[in-house]
């Protein structure tokens, strides 16, 4: 008992951000990439996207904004402190909007909630958005997408000595960790009730909760997963395949064509550059995981 509770301390040290206490919302803490390592994007010159009226108004107004998540580590994470995002899908932001000729430097995120990201790119409140969106065909009748930038699946997080999971098929009597009425949450409790589920607000609760041998494994998206092992690779490690496929888009206003196949175009260039890889590696990399080949961009006739 002794141990379990200075493990607790010491992932409370490890976990815990100023303000907040250990298993609350807000840890694992702000733990941006080297800003050495991250891939600097050129500016294209002389770009001009006329039949977007989206790139118009951002032209016009001087920067870009773009929506994002804040608190998904090495995907989209904002440090309290500076204002600063940082994370694979901020960089995914970056160079396209370097593509479109705009200062990556220059770009204005601004957080926007799961729910509200339709109603944000229909109203004119962002350009685009970069922040684990899947696509999926209802989405495509609210907002136009362009990628997908990354393939991501359900997957499983467990301690680094775990050695008895390594995929969905190894939960029996096992307790799963989840977010209450998340995809993830359902899909296991649909196809494995074999599982000891239980569910908080938050993932980085689930994360506590792992690391203090509460839960056996936290299940979300691999990519997200991803991230919370890359702030601790030492303490957890994401198993197994992926169980699903979550495939990440840019969200764009419906109906803007032109600014959908700009971005798909730029996407397929940063790939070919080597810029995708190098984000990646910068970012979501530092969880272990060796780059992914990205998605083959999904071209879709005008709606």
């Amino acid at each position: 008992m002794r141990t379990r509770e200075l493990l607790a301390v010491l992932v409370c040290l490890l976990l815990a951000v100023p303000a907040t206490g250990c298993g609350r919302d807000g840890s694992p803490p702000v733990k941006g990439p080297e800003p050495g390592a991250l891939p600097r994007y050129q500016v294209a010159t002389g770009f001009e996207l006329p039949g977007s009226p989206t790139w118009r108004r951002a032209k016009s107004r001087g920067h870009l904004v773009v929506g994002a998540k804040e608190d998904q580590p090495y995907l989209g994470e904002k440090d309290p402190a500076s204002g600063i995002y940082s994370g694979f899908d901020i960089e995914i932001a970056r160079m396209l909007a370097a593509s479109l000729g705009f200062d990556p430097e220059k770009i204005r995120f601004r957080t926007i909630a799961s729910a509200n990201r339709e109603t944000a790119l229909q109203n004119g409140q962002i350009d685009y958005y970069v922040g684990t969106y899947t696509i999926n065909d209802m989405r495509k009748k609210l907002v136009g997408f362009a990628g997908p930038y990354f393939m991501a699946g359900q997957g499983l997080l467990v301690r680094t000595d775990e050695e008895g999971i390594d995929g969905p098929q190894d939960l029996g009597g096992r307790t799963v960790c989840s977010a209450a009425g998340s995809t993830p949450y359902q899909r296991i409790a649909e196809d494995h009730p074999e599982a000891k589920l239980v569910a908080y607000d938050t993932y980085s609760i689930c994360v506590d909760n792992l690391l203090t041998f509460q839960v056996d494994a936290v299940t979300t998206d691999d990519a997200i997963l991803l991230g919370f092992a890359a702030k601790a690779p030492q303490e957890m490690k994401v198993v197994g395949k992926p169980f699903s496929e979550e495939p990440y888009g840019v969200g764009v206003p419906r109906g803007d064509n032109a600014l959908r196949l700009a971005l798909d175009d730029a996407l397929e260039a940063n790939q070919r550059n080597g810029n995708w890889k190098r984000a990646y590696r910068a970012t979501l990399g530092l969880s272990g995981a060796p780059a992914p080949a990205p998605p083959p961009i999904d071209r879709y006739p005008a709606n």
